[in-house]
């Protein structure tokens, strides 16, 4: 009973040190003899018990290693504190097992002394502006050296950069300063703009009144144009109609009577103005005048060509 009991024992411990059951996303390294053999996929797995056992087992997922934060110098000496966080992958199970001791703790210094030299040569203010070219620099240093190590490096990020509390209080100085600068600046573009509208405005105006004024002014030299032209013609039809009219039967008497009548008019007129009484000395002077304005009005007929 007792053999049966040892022999049962010794079939578990055989079997459970022959298969071997390694999870998804996970690699074992197998050493035989103390010698590297091979690496186990995930799956059942068969091996030698007491002649190969599994020596390291790696994860094959994406780890986010915590770099410790530290204290670099900047190109223009001043002291910043930096952490961050990086990201890596096992992609050779044999060499992270032979690679290095401690992978992990080899690229924990690496990214440290990497990212000190990085921000040694820059200065503070761009410390802030260039996150993405230190992290991208980090990233091509740690990878080239962890190749050996059978490590992936995916991207390191900056978590936090965090300057002297002096170094803070006149960087928010600063800010406050060009933000001030910048009100100031708008403002006095705003007033700026303004003037330029208002002279814009006043200019327009300016001409808008002359453009009128002129306009008035050619409508009214238009209108008495227009005018002295109408007067003409009616004074030209009147005069063209009194000279057919002499023309006519009975139309020098008329006109002598028409003389007549002026010429007593104005003598009656010059009665009202004066109080002596102005008469011609000979009342044939005024058949004379008469027979003056008939004989200047007779030239005009007398020039005319025959009719028909």
């Amino acid at each position: 009973m007792e053999i049966a009991l040892v022999v049962a024992v010794i079939a578990v411990i055989f079997i459970v040190r022959t298969f071997k059951i390694v999870p998804q996303q996970n690699a074992w390294v197998v050493e035989r003899l103390g010698k590297y053999d091979r690496t186990l996929t995930p799956g059942l797995k068969f091996v030698i018990p007491f002649v190969d056992r599994v020596a390291y087992r790696h994860s094959l997922k994406e780890v986010p290693l915590d770099v410790a934060s530290q204290i670099c110098i900047t190109k223009d000496n001043t002291q910043l504190q930096v952490d961050g966080i990086l990201y890596f992958q096992v992609t050779d199970p044999m060499r992270a097992s032979y690679g290095s001791s401690d992978y992990i703790f080899a690229i924990t210094q690496l990214a440290q002394t990497t990212l000190r030299s990085v921000i040694g040569r820059m200065e503070l203010d761009k410390t802030f502006e260039e996150r993405d070219m230190i992290n991208a620099a980090v990233v091509n240093a740690l990878d080239d050296a962890a190749t050996t190590w059978g490590v992936k490096v995916l991207r390191y990020e900056i978590k936090d950069l965090t300057p002297p509390a002096e170094i803070l209080r006149s960087m928010q100085a600063q800010i406050t300063a060009e933000r001030e600068k910048r009100a100031l600046i708008f403002a006095s573009e705003g007033r700026k703009q303004e003037q330029i509208n208002i002279a814009n405005g006043e200019r327009e105006a300016f001409i808008a009144r002359s453009e009128g004024q002129r306009q008035a002014e050619i409508n009214n030299a238009q209108g008495e144009a227009a005018a002295i032209i109408a007067v003409a013609d009616a004074t030209a039809d009147a005069i063209r109609k009194i000279a057919d009219a002499i023309l006519q039967p009975g139309g020098e008497q008329a006109v002598q009577l028409k003389v007549a009548e002026r010429a007593v008019d104005a003598f009656g007129e010059l009665a009202k103005k004066n109080n002596t009484m102005i008469v011609p000395a000979n009342m044939s002077e005024v058949s004379g005048l008469i027979a003056t304005a008939m004989a200047l009005i007779r030239q005009p007929a007398q020039h005319q060509p025959p009719a028909g």
